[in-house]
């Protein structure tokens, strides 16, 4: 659980869009359209997805699994 571990010491708990992005490598933006596609993979990081009013976040440790595979 290396990936877990690194993510959560860096980001915390929840990555806010913009963390994930910059873990991602890429936009904000380009991340938010990528988010709407079908893509298996953004299909399951939208499962960590958690929405606290109108803020989104996303859980680490779930979001480390999906990186995992």
């Amino acid at each position: 659980m290396a990936i877990e571990e690194t993510l959560v010491q860096q980001y915390g708990a929840l990555m806010t869009v913009d963390d994930l992005a910059a873990f991602l490598r890429r936009s904000p933006t380009s991340l938010r359209n990528s988010l709407r596609s079908n893509d298996d993979f953004f299909l399951r990081v939208n499962d960590t997805r958690l929405k606290i009013g109108r803020r989104i976040y996303f859980r680490t440790s779930q979001l480390a699994q999906v990186i995992e595979g």
